[in-house]
Parts: structure tokens; C-alpha cells; sequence
């Protein structure tokens, strides 16, 4: 009779040469994949690789995602405020009563408005005696969803009841503004021109690098010379002056939208010099490549060679470069805005909201209006991450 311990590792050895001749074929097809695969797969795998680039590619992720959906996940517009409560510290939800009796449904205390006996400053207090229950889709200030769809539900806030009339109940999670505004609305608001600007303007850019980069290393000769002498006028061109000088020149009275695009087309003016030596230099060193001249040879069009077999070429590069501008192109509008010769009021932008903080009184007494510069920092930081995690992926030699 068979010792079934015997029997027992028996099967474990044919289970582990299984196993390993599993592996085995997985890793020969990974690597037969590798062999096969084109420049924007091995990239994207490379990519995934890094971890920083992840994060960075998952916050970027939800910024955007905010920005899309920022009027509705907000408790409040952008533009509503309360005289009452001006300047007032953050706000948040209770779970734990002043008694101590612990509810699952989050509520707010009303706040009344009070005064320093010794300073006169106004000060806000709770009054415990008084609460209202925080609720999911709540009706509030109007708004068009995604810019088409009329709404005025919001994702969380407090439903005002006949019995709340003449009193303040709120939720103020990063405090309110010198007019009472809610300051958590105004900066998720705010995502939605802040973290598209950069888009928009390296858009912009892209087209004017791609094509005067493409002429100038494609063509070569008197127009790689003319093209060239522009680009190094335009880089030595200080920076931040002639923003603000263009900047300056917009009439204040323009609406919104129209401000919009004359600063996004202001920073994009200025930022396409560096991605058209980039692309020039590769045109130059791909044209002479042998499936450049065959498709020569063989009467391609020079728009199907340069779009079919020498811009594929660096694909990858020329992200990785465009994800690291958008940064420039945020922290261009946000200082523009900060200093008051970019968007303005009504508008609403980070660049806006940090302006409230310019005064060094306003920082001591209200330091939570320096909360939409973390926003700032968090989104530049993660496309560096990313245009980083893409440069090296995309970086052969690494």
C-alpha cells in the first residue's frame, strides 16, 4: 500500500513543474510581446513602472474629474455669499454633539456673529442649542452641468426648512472670504479654469512647435535659418515682463470667456520656441533615415512622410514634453491672476483667490486663504511627476 505522504509529494512535484513550466511560457510570450511591440506600448509599460508616475497620473486623474463636476459636488456657487459670516474660520461636520450623544447622520451647528471684547473684531460662534442635518443632493444655486445641462442639485449641503428662516447653518470646510463666499466652492470652481489653461495653452503651443519646428528641420537651408532666428528672438525675450505687459494690455472690461482665451493665447505665445527645437532636432536626424528616403523614393507626399513615418517616430517624446509645459503654463495664469493683470473678478480662478492673500495682514488674521495654493502645488507637482515618468519611459537609453 502507497504511503500517502509519499502520494501527497508526488502531486506537489508535478504541481511546482506545472507551475514553473507556466511561468515559463508566460515569460517567453512577455518577452516575444517586447520584441513586437511598438514605441507607445513599451513606453506605456514602462511607464507603469514607475510609481511616482502613478500617483501623479491618479491625482491628475481626479483634478480633472473635480474641474468636470466641480458646480455640482460643491455646497455652494461661486458667486453666493452671507454678509454674516465674512472672513470665517473653516467649518466642518459633526458626528458627536455637545452632550456627547453620537449621531450617524453628520449635522452643523448655526453660527452667530460676535465681537472681541477687547479688539472689536468680529468672531463667529456655534450655538449648540441650534443644528441642522447635513443631506446628500440638495437643491441649491443654479448652474449648468458640463456648461449645457441646466441643474441645481449639489452633492451634499444643508436643506434649508421653512423654520431655518433668518438663520446661518452651513457647511464651510475651508472657510469664507472677505464677502462671505464659500472659499471650498470657489477653489474647486476654480479648478475649472486654472487646470485647463495649461491644456489649452499647450495645445496651442503644440501646433505652432509642430509645425515651424517641422519646416525648419524638415526643409532645412533659408527657412530652418529664418525659423531659427525667430525662435532665439522669442527666447530672449524675458518672460515675465512681457506677460505682464500683454497681460496689462486686456481691457478690464471684457467678459470672461474672452479673458480666458487672451491669456491662454498670451502664455502659449511664448512657450512653443522649446518644443520646435525639439521637433526640428528630430526631423533633422530622422530625414536621413533609410525609410525616409524609400518613401522618397517611392513619390510619398511630404505631408504622408512626416506624418506616417517621421512624427510616429517620437510620439512618446513629444508627450513627455507637453506634460512637463503644462505646469509653466499653470503657474503662468496663477501669477497673472495673483497679481491682478490676468483674469479678474468675476472670474473665478486659483490665481484669483490667492490675490485675497497678497496683504501680509490677511495671511496673519485669515491664513486659510492660502488653501487654493495647495491646489496650485499638488496639481504642478503631479504633471512633473507624470512628464517625468513619460521622459524616462520614453527614453530608450534608461
Amino acid at each position: 500500500m502507497q504511503d500517502p505522504i509519499q502520494g501527497l509529494q508526488k502531486v506537489n512535484r508535478r504541481e511546482l513543474k506545472r507551475r514553473k513550466a507556466a511561468l515559463k511560457a508566460q515569460s517567453e510570450r512577455k518577452v516575444g510581446e517586447i520584441y513586437v511591440a511598438s514605441q507607445f506600448k513599451l513606453t506605456v509599460m514602462r511607464f507603469r513602472r514607475n510609481k511616482l508616475a502613478r500617483v501623479g497620473f491618479v491625482a491628475l486623474c481626479l483634478i480633472y474629474f473635480i474641474a468636470i463636476f466641480a458646480n455640482f459636488l460643491v455646497p455652494y456657487g461661486a458667486q453666493e455669499y452671507n454678509p454674516k459670516i465674512t472672513n470665517m474660520s473653516p467649518r466642518g461636520m459633526h458626528w458627536i454633539d455637545a452632550d456627547g450623544n453620537f449621531s450617524w447622520r453628520p449635522f452643523v451647528y448655526e453660527i452667530t456673529q460676535d465681537y472681541d471684547p477687547v479688539t472689536f473684531a468680529p468672531i463667529h460662534v456655534e450655538d449648540t442649542t441650534s443644528k441642522a442635518y447635513v443631506s446628500l443632493f440638495v437643491k441649491g444655486s443654479p448652474y449648468k452641468l458640463l456648461g449645457l445641462i441646466p441643474c441645481d442639485v449639489h452633492l451634499f449641503g444643508v436643506e434649508q426648512m421653512p423654520e431655518m428662516a433668518g438663520k446661518t447653518f452651513g457647511i464651510y470646510l475651508f472657510g469664507t472670504d472677505q464677502a462671505g463666499r464659500d472659499l471650498f466652492s470657489r477653489t474647486l470652481i476654480g479648478s475649472q479654469i486654472s487646470a485647463t489653461v495649461g491644456l489649452v495653452g499647450v495645445l496651442l503651443s503644440f501646433i505652432l512647435g509642430m509645425i515651424l519646428g517641422g519646416l525648419s528641420g524638415y526643409l532645412g537651408g533659408k527657412v530652418d535659418m529664418v525659423i531659427q532666428r525667430i525662435i532665439d528672438f522669442t527666447i530672449a525675450l524675458p518672460t515675465i515682463p512681457l506677460w505682464m505687459a500683454l497681460a496689462a494690455a486686456v481691457p478690464p472690461e471684457w467678459p470672461v470667456t474672452k479673458t480666458y482665451f487672451c491669456i491662454t493665447i498670451i502664455l502659449s505665445l511664448l512657450g512653443w520656441p522649446s518644443l520646435a527645437r525639439t521637433v526640428r532636432s528630430k526631423f533633422m536626424s530622422l530625414k536621413n533615415e533609410d525609410y525616409v528616403k524609400a518613401a522618397k523614393v517611392a513619390n510619398a507626399s511630404t505631408f504622408r512622410i512626416i506624418t506616417k513615418h517621421m512624427v510616429p517616430m517620437f510620439t512618446s517624446h513629444l508627450i513627455a514634453s507637453l506634460s512637463l509645459s503644462v505646469p509653466g503654463m499653470i503657474l503662468g495664469e496663477t501669477s497673472l491672476s495673483f497679481l491682478g493683470l490676468g483674469l479678474r473678478a468675476p472670474a473665478v480662478s486659483w490665481g484669483v483667490l490667492l490675490s485675497d492673500a497678497q496683504k501680509f495682514r490677511n495671511v496673519a488674521l485669515y491664513p486659510w486663504t492660502l488653501l487654493p495654493g495647495i491646489f496650485v502645488i499638488v496639481t504642478v507637482m503631479a504633471f512633473n511627476f507624470v512628464g517625468d515618468g513619460l521622459r524616462d519611459a520614453a527614453d530608450p537609453y534608461l
